[in-house]
């Protein structure tokens, strides 16, 4: 298949008109939907907009590649807009960008239609094809200059591959790159570097991990071979292959702006050993995304289907009585302890473990998996908490690395029982040993005297802890902050306090809320694309899903943010005034009749915040410019 099968007429604009980076994402988005290449415009923008905030697909030199792999493009297709005047994109160069492919891939595209994407990402490296874009007159003009320059890159690779240029002594460099989504930055990492490595003399081999899996796949002899190894990702990649090796480590753009830098330091050894644990023997040298923060929040994530599933059932049973799941109980309902036995009897009861679990095998990868988890049991049936779960998960994880160190020393012939017997095995026990005699003990003491003191609170000091979590909730909508104070809700739950997860649950409420009040009351400061979206917002406001707010806190996060923050601490703040309490961690308005409090304050609570919020967003923000009709 060729580029030019992923481009029609229809998606090519040759002098589109933008003033800034969402313009120029809303018009590409629009060129796809109106050819019928999308089956949620919302959606799929929405997913351009989470890659964006992972880092700009402005990739330098005047180009950007906004793209995005979604269950919202009914068919791979390609969308081409020519900006001749220049748009500030964020650009990682800091240039304006005068060309914009926007790529559209399905939930479910086949290697082929990736793989043909991935040819543009090389494409747009060559000086040639870029200015024979800019002198294109017509859609037709563009379609034969990709027919023509695809035919040539083709030529060109084969003929590279032929070429037998080892010579004696030269030296041999091996790369990974990976990015996010796999389809753009990850192919012209690798070309930047097997053109550069060509051009130095340097011979290198490129293993990318892109959306059709792992190519040109590094073998054991490579890495033994390797004078150094560079691992240009965003993204995990299997880094225990190159233990005890040289190698650098930098996001997947480091390889598409400094391909020389990198592989001259590799080339020469100029790098850190690196070791299994993810520790560099150099402190200056740049490494891997690791770290506490990583670790907790892929225990967090994994953690949540099992807390919104779970506590929405036990919500539900909650609304046929407070105490309806309890036999003997005048509410008695054998449905609702049905649904309470499912939600808080199996789901809540793995959260803890899962929570571990997941912490432990991003920091030993699957060895440490098994090891956490027993850990997070034993948290959970000691009384241990979140607390001691979270524990478990790093003591599980940094045990199994302990092994990998330790059991690196046997024969080669006992490698294949490492991980099914003698990590799991030893990584259990000692894992389990120090749960119970140094971890348990401590923490449920904490966790008593926290449950003690939050008791005792006055309404002062809860006032203030009601802005601190609610607003916690509004600053990254759904990120890392946003899972913080979410998590310690869940935790007080869990110690019999209500009151915190009141505060939280209002302050997710409010941004998508406020966003939906905005774009009622103000309809002149958003498109008719916002102002449909804005309406979706009041539905996932009402069940608490504070994502509805991204987009539009991407689009414009200087005035949104600051306003949904303020809005959700005075939710939040309002909560711990009208004592309310909140014994579901998920539902939205649907858990409301179930609060300890009054429901009708609650309900006001969020009112009132969601409203300050929305005005403040309607009348911080600027009017929309029409364009007019030329």
């Amino acid at each position: 298949m060729k580029i030019s099968d992923l481009l029609s007429k229809k998606t090519i604009k040759l002098n589109l008109k933008a003033n800034d980076k969402q313009q120029v994402i809303d018009e590409l988005v629009d060129v796809l939907y109106d050819a019928g290449k999308l089956n949620n415009k919302e959606v799929y923008k929405k997913e351009i907009l989470k890659r964006e905030s992972q880092s700009s697909t402005g990739i330098g030199e005047g180009i950007a590649i906004p793209h995005a792999k979604t269950s919202a493009v009914k068919e791979a297709a390609l969308a081409l807009g020519i900006f001749k005047n220049g748009v500030d994109y964020d650009s990682l160069d800091g240039a304006p960008v005068y060309l914009a492919f926007m790529i559209a891939a399905p939930e479910g595209a086949n290697n082929e239609h990736l793989e043909t994407l991935s040819k543009l990402s090389v494409l747009l490296m060559n000086p040639n094809f870029k200015e024979g874009l800019f002198e294109a007159k017509t859609p037709e003009d563009v379609l034969n200059l990709l027919d023509k320059f695809e035919e040539k890159e083709k030529e060109d690779l084969e003929e590279f591959n032929e070429k037998d240029t080892t010579k004696e002594n030269e030296k041999y460099v091996i790369a990974v790159t990976a990015c996010p989504t796999g389809i753009a930055h990850t192919y012209m990492a690798a070309d930047s570097l097997n053109k550069t490595g060509k051009e130095l003399g340097i011979k290198i081999k490129v293993e990318t991990n892109g959306s059709t899996g792992v190519k040109n796949a590094l073998t054991k002899e490579d890495i033994e071979k390797a004078d150094g190894i560079i691992v240009a990702a965003d993204k995990q990649v299997e880094m225990a292959r190159f233990n005890g090796k040289k190698v650098i480590i930098v996001p997947v753009v480091q390889a598409m702006k400094k391909p020389q830098e990198l592989l001259e330091k590799a080339a020469n050894g100029d790098a850190p050993i690196y070791s299994n644990s993810g520790e560099c023997g150099s402190s200056t040298a740049k490494t891997e995304r690791t770290g506490f923060y990583k670790h907790l929040m892929s225990g967090v994530s994994n953690m949540l289907p099992f807390v919104v599933g779970g506590g929405i059932l036990i919500a539900i049973s909650f609304m046929f009585g407070i105490h309806s799941a309890e036999i003997g109980d005048p509410t008695f309902s054998p449905i609702a302890k049905l649904l309470k036995d499912i939600g808080a009897g199996s789901a809540f009861a793995l959260m803890i473990p899962v929570l571990a679990g997941f912490i432990g095998s991003s920091i030993a990868d699957r060895p440490g998996f098994a090891p956490a988890m027993v850990g997070g049991l034993i948290a959970f049936n000691s009384n241990a908490g979140f607390l001691g779960g979270l524990i478990a998960g790093f003591i599980g994880g940094y045990v199994v690395l302990f092994l990998k160190k330790l059991f690196s020393k046997l024969p080669n012939s006992l490698e294949g029982i490492k991980p099914v017997l003698l990590y799991p095995l030893f990584g259990i026990l000692i894992t389990g040993v120090l749960m119970f005699i140094v971890v348990v003990g401590p923490c449920v003491a904490f966790n008593n005297w926290l449950q003690t003191w939050l008791l005792g609170m006055g309404t002062t000091n809860k006032v203030i802890m009601g802005i601190v979590l609610a607003g916690m909730m509004a600053i990254d909508m759904g990120g890392p902050i946003n899972k913080a104070a979410f998590t310690f809700g869940i935790a007080m739950i869990s110690a019999g306090n209500y009151s915190p997860h009141a505060a939280i649950m209002a302050g997710g409420m409010v941004p998508p809320l406020a966003i939906a009040i905005a774009t009622t009351l103000f309809r002149n400061k958003f498109t008719k694309e916002e102002k449909d979206a804005g309406i979706i917002n009041y539905f996932m406001g009402l069940t608490f899903i504070t994502e509805g707010a991204i987009p539009f806190a991407a689009a414009d996060p200087f005035r949104v943010i600051p306003s949904c923050v303020i809005g959700s601490a005075i939710a939040g703040a309002l909560t711990m005034v009208f004592n309310i309490g909140l014994p579901a961690p998920h539902g939205g308005i649907f858990v409301f009749p179930i609060v300890e409090g009054n429901p009708w304050l609650y309900l006001a609570a969020v009112a009132i915040g969601s409203l300050i919020s929305g005005v403040l967003i309607g009348v911080l923000k600027k009017p929309v410019v029409k364009e007019s009709a030329n």
